[in-house]
């Protein structure tokens, strides 16, 4: 009777045991050696374990989050103390490293694409709209497309925004088309563009003095990266390369940078990643692509194109078999 017993027990786990028994066993094992925590201890370390898992975004919270987020952005950024001399002096300061290293082509590449007046207006409104329309496009994308990779996508952004809040405290930096005694035009007043908060009748909205480091190229770049790791297209992933590459001329081009600023921009988002990586445990295109919701269903079900169980065949009943 023994020896049956065992015999029937080892088909079973031949068969396979289901998902919640080979789930219990090993808690089981190791039941006696490390109890779990309970109370408000264990409910701490459980409430912990679930921030830092990946899971699917709620519209409602993201659109208020990130209407929040850029909202306090801009009222620190605005706040920290303009301190022009402080600003001038470092652009100078920049200026000269830029020469002493044989790399001071700021001015150069502003006069001469100053010289072609389609060229320069396209790039001011350039400048002025897709800093934000392409960073909250790729958001949507994020968003709708890998909602598993989402959350810590996105706190790669907030993490490199926030830092560069720091640069403009401890680094005031005016740009060069504010410099003294230096050639820079400021393109947006000679051509009279619309919609930079860096020049013109906006100026006055926007810190002037906060050019390090280039949240242009912090943003840009971190669209141009998550395009191109997740993107599965070849052109996407091209324009995700040539985005950030071009946002860098267009900085340089308006004298709205040096391009050591578009250093500190790579630098914070650096650390950005770092911030994720550390949170999350990995980076974020290397987390699942779908995620299961609230009612443990998995989303994009039908964006993954996920094969679907076949209905099994309908079992005649033995009466209409044996022709009774």
């Amino acid at each position: 009777m023994g020896e049956t017993q065992v015999t029937t027990h080892e088909v079973r786990s031949t068969a396979g045991p289901s998902p919640t028994a080979a789930q219990a066993a090993p808690e089981a094992a190791t039941a006696p050696t490390t109890p779990p925590a309970s109370g408000k201890t264990g409910r701490l370390l459980a409430g912990f374990r679930s921030l830092r898992m990946p899971r699917r975004p709620r519209l409602w919270f993201e659109i208020l989050l990130i209407a929040v987020s850029y909202w306090l952005y801009s009222l620190v950024r605005n706040a920290v103390p303009e301190q022009k001399a402080q600003a001038l002096r470092n652009a100078d300061w920049i200026w000269s490293a830029e020469k002493s290293l044989g790399l001071a082509f700021e001015e150069t590449v502003n006069h001469a694409v100053n010289s072609v007046t389609w060229l320069i207006v396209s790039m001011n409104y350039y400048y002025a709209t897709l800093h934000f329309v392409v960073t909250i496009g790729v958001l949507v994308w994020l968003f709708r497309r890998h909602p598993g990779r989402y959350a810590a996508t996105r706190l790669v952004l907030f993490a490199t925004t926030a830092v560069a809040l720091l640069g403009y405290y401890l680094y005031p930096l005016a740009p060069p088309r504010l410099m003294n005694g230096t050639n820079f035009i400021d393109t947006v007043l000679l051509h009279e563009t619309w919609g930079s908060m860096a020049s013109g009748n906006f100026k006055n909205m926007s810190n002037q003095y906060a050019a390090m480091p280039s949240m242009h190229i912090g943003w840009s770049l971190w669209c141009g990266l998550t395009i191109f790791a997740l993107a599965s297209a070849p052109w996407a992933r091209i324009l995700g390369l040539l985005y950030p590459t071009l946002t860098l001329v267009v900085i340089v081009a308006t004298a709205n940078h040096f391009w050591l600023d578009a250093v500190g921009g790579m630098a914070c988002l650096a650390f950005g990643y770092a911030v994720s990586r550390v949170w999350y445990g990995s980076l974020p295109h290397r987390l699942p692509k779908w995620v299961p919701d609230r009612r443990g269903r998995l989303t994009g079900l039908r964006a993954a194109r996920l094969p679907r169980p076949e209905p099994e065949p309908e079992k005649r009943p033995e009466s209409s078999r044996s022709g009774v």
